[in-house]
């Protein structure tokens, strides 16, 4: 059982594609005068984040068979990388297109979301039943064994038990009100909560009390329970995924599959053990005392640099030259970047 497969998805966009960035302008209402969060140009950034991201998996999780990386009609081009660093697994590397992931549900392309989209990607072919989901920007520091991720054939569902954001749900009302009905500003939209999108799914499931509370890092999902919660609610899958950028009325996939596994009985929860970084919000101290954390505590198996395009030009050559030696990697193409 411990010997099952484990495949790797992970999903991408090359927001600096002239081709992507006209077909998204088409679906912002030219009548709006502010760009919902959903669809600000970093969400679509890409500063070779996924260049990082698989070459870590490829280092610290070699069991991994196959890395499924999700895009709409693009490539990151990572063969050269790849054949140089680990050449005997080039043809691991597989680029999958929304159109396959959407399949019958061509209606809701061309998508933008990344909560859409990541409710798709269990739809993959061939993908192994137990398998992982990485954000681009999420990157492995640390040796991953199998047992990491799935124990006795079952996800390992890393994250805690916390209580509804009650408060976050009134502030995020109170603020709406307030902008659109008293300061005349119908277009304004809140920051969005990353746990009231997940407090969606526990509050689907019927929980009222708690929720199971995940954060940046890779998610184990089983697609067999995904597959039979989405055939018994269809319609839940397509009103998920008919908005083409994010909005808070959505619920979250990775959260919905940890969830199903502990409604199931899957009582293997583990503690978070990853990084996170914002650096464009960090003054240089913090950033390099950051770094510093992710280097020395060796509980820490990977870290998430969210916005390394916001960075200022040092604070992203000081983060790509800390994956590099990380990584054992010879220093990067910094084009992108200087």
């Amino acid at each position: 059982m411990e010997n099952q497969p484990i495949d790797v998805v992970i999903a991408w966009v090359d927001g600096s594609d002239p081709k992507l960035t006209e077909k998204r302008n088409q679906f912002i209402s030219k009548s709006t005068k502010s760009t919902p969060h959903g669809a600000k140009a970093t969400r679509f950034a890409s500063n070779n984040e996924i260049r990082y991201c698989v070459l870590s998996i490829m280092k610290f999780a070699p069991f991994v068979r196959d890395i499924y990386i999700v895009t709409d009609n693009q490539d990151p081009n990572l063969y050269t990388e790849v054949e140089k660093y680990f050449p005997h697994r080039l043809s691991s590397l597989k680029i999958v297109d929304h159109k396959e992931i959407f399949e019958g549900y061509e209606q809701y392309l061309p998508t933008f979301n990344s909560i859409s989209i990541g409710n798709m990607v269990w739809r993959i072919k061939g993908l192994s039943p137990n398998f992982v989901y990485f954000n681009d920007d999420v990157i492995l520091i640390r040796e991953i064994t199998p047992s990491d991720w799935v124990k006795n054939n079952r996800p390992v569902l890393r994250g805690y038990w916390t209580f509804p954001p009650y408060i976050k749900i009134q502030r995020y009302k109170l603020k709406t009100f307030i902008h659109r009905k008293l300061l005349g500003q119908p277009n304004f939209h809140p920051r969005f909560s990353f746990h009231i999108v997940q407090w969606n799914v526990a509050k689907m499931l019927g929980l009222r009390w708690r929720m199971f509370f995940n954060c940046h890092t890779p998610h184990v999902m089983n697609i067999p329970r995904i597959r039979s919660f989405f055939e018994q609610h269809n319609a839940l899958l397509e009103k998920n995924i008919a908005f083409r950028f994010r909005v808070q009325s959505q619920f979250n996939i990775t959260t919905l599959a940890n969830h199903l596994e502990l409604l199931d009985g899957n009582t293997q929860t583990e503690k978070l053990n990853l990084g996170y970084m914002v650096p464009s919000m960090y003054t240089r101290g913090r950033l390099h005392r950051k770094i510093n954390a992710c280097t020395t505590d060796t509980r820490i198996k990977s870290v998430c640099i969210q916005s390394l395009d916001t960075a200022s030009h040092e604070y992203q050559n000081t983060i790509v030259s800390w994956l590099d030696k990380m990584l054992n990697l010879n220093p990067a193409n910094q084009n992108n970047i200087s």
